[in-house]
């Protein structure tokens, strides 16, 4: 797999807290309390660092380990409002809260994207591939305005069809029949012992499976929902389209080994 983009990476320290603001969240187990969205969270402070970075799980904030933003936070900070925040222009607040979830889920894409154009085996599609990656930076660059109408679902749907193409081309390369568990509802299923290689986990629900030991080269994990998902000794390396969002969801061990793009979450040692 490709090394990432910089700028698909957060970097915190260039943002102003937009996910601790923008972003809604309901008292569960990932998050002590409620907020609503455009309301700070109770932890931020002044500076735009979170008070309890180093604390977060034992505080009850396991949700904000979990969530990555793909670079969308500095991105609006610094390029689209120009180094404005919203503690010192209250006027953008707004605005700023509203474009964010836009331009992270065009940074997503572009993540994917990234990744497919840089794989061997989507040499037939490659041309589709960085046409849709030229068009997705063009868009994640854009002003405000126009992200505030961007269709971004639409844009999602176009991207999607050839991701689906490369995924097809790359998954070809596992040995054996691929499975197929797009869009399934494999809650808390017990998955060892099945070759997974080659499979299709596209929007599967894997909340709490047990997939320890699993094969899992060539299989397309876009959109798969990898919460508690025990992925202990699982081999991940060539997996398509895992995100870092979706690796610190997991449960893992020192044996599971994922792809060069991604960090091991700390949680797992």
């Amino acid at each position: 797999m490709p090394a990432p983009r910089p700028n698909l990476l957060a970097d915190c320290s260039s943002c102003f807290g937009l996910c601790c603001v923008a972003l809604p969240f309901a008292r569960s187990s990932d998050f002590a309390v409620d907020k609503d969205a455009g309301e700070p969270c109770r932890n931020l402070q002044e500076d735009f660092r979170c008070g309890i970075h180093t604390k977060l799980r034992s505080s009850g904030f396991r949700g904000c380990t979990v969530y990555d933003c793909f670079g969308a936070g500095q991105q609006v900070s610094q390029h689209t409002f120009g180094g404005r925040s919203w503690r010192e222009d209250t006027a953008l607040a707004g605005r700023m809260f509203e474009v964010f979830p836009v331009v992270r889920a065009l940074h997503e894409l572009l993540w994917y994207l990234t990744e497919a154009v840089g794989l061997p085996a989507a040499e037939p599609v490659r041309a589709r591939l960085q046409s849709a990656l030229h068009a997705t930076e063009a868009l994640a660059g854009g002003s405000a305005e126009e992200l505030a109408q961007l269709d971004v679902d639409r844009h999602r749907g176009h991207v999607n069809e050839v991701l689906l193409a490369a995924s097809d081309l790359v998954r070809a390369q596992a040995k054996g029949k691929k499975r197929n568990y797009r869009g399934a509802d494999l809650v808390g299923k017990r998955l060892t012992g099945i070759d997974l290689a080659g499979a299709s986990f596209r929007g599967a629900y894997l909340v709490a499976a047990d997939m320890r030991g699993s094969d899992l080269r060539f299989a397309d994990m876009i959109g798969a929902d990898l919460r508690d998902t025990d992925l202990s000794g699982a081999d991940l390396r060539k997996s398509l389209f895992l995100t870092q969002f979706q690796i610190n969801a997991a449960i893992g061990d020192t044996e599971t080994k994922i792809p060069d793009a991604l960090e091991r979450p700390p949680h797992w040692d």
